[in-house]
């Protein structure tokens, strides 16, 4: 890899900005990192008055990391992961979304695919990024979604031993019924470390970094 390349993050929550530079450091060798955070889209997507912003922000915020010499971009969010296609065709230069990876990993994994998330506004683009995976590869999974009531503003409110024993106990629960569990949000990968349960269970930080080394590698 070139160290010349430089590789930009953008983040809709701090949360998980220490968590992608120590995987970055690992797996993306001499290119240099960036990260651009707007900690209020996933709010503002539940709000009616300014979730149309959104799409316009992550543009704004791709160009900004463009003009700064960004190669390529990687959205660490599954709330947006929808908006990665439009936005890299609208500014010119590849934007991933870190939630593929394991989306793919899901869908070879089995045919009944729990999806648990801490905000609705992340459920349904999640759910929809394994259909459209599914699809790409001629699977028909049955995936069930459940949002983790309380989690989301334990770990908002500091409190991550709680977030990560409500995540843990919904991820035991799924794990009863399914042939693999995903985990919807980045900020959800702490709580798995602590479950031992008898199906994969999915986080996206990892295997979305590893594809972003495989993307940045083919860049020409």
């Amino acid at each position: 890899m070139s160290r010349s390349r430089r590789v930009a993050f953008l983040h809709t929550g701090a949360v998980v900005i220490a968590p992608v530079a120590d995987l970055a450091r690992q797996h993306l060798g001499g290119a240099t990192t960036v990260n651009y955070l707007d900690d209020k889209i996933v709010a503002d997507l539940g709000d009616a008055d300014l979730a149309d912003s959104v799409p316009e922000r992550i543009s704004d915020l791709v160009q900004a990391a463009k003009s700064a010499g960004a190669d390529i971009v990687m959205l660490t969010c599954s709330s947006i992961s929808q908006l990665a296609a439009p936005t890299a065709q609208r500014i010119g230069i590849p934007v991933l979304r870190i939630d593929e990876a394991m989306a793919d990993q899901a869908v070879s994994l089995g045919s009944r695919i729990a999806v648990l998330a801490t905000l609705p506004t992340t459920l349904t683009p999640t759910t929809a990024l394994i259909r459209e995976r599914a699809e790409l590869a001629g699977a028909t999974p049955d995936i069930s979604g459940d949002v983790i009531d309380g989690a989301f503003a334990a770990v908002s409110g500091g409190d991550r031993p709680t977030h990560d024993r409500l995540v843990g106990a919904a991820i035991e629960q799924a794990a009863r019924t399914a042939d693999v569990v995903v985990l919807a949000q980045a900020s959800m990968a702490s709580a798995a470390e602590g479950v031992h349960v008898e199906v994969p269970v999915l986080t996206s930080l990892e295997p979305g970094i590893k594809r972003l080394r495989e993307a940045v590698d083919a860049l020409p």
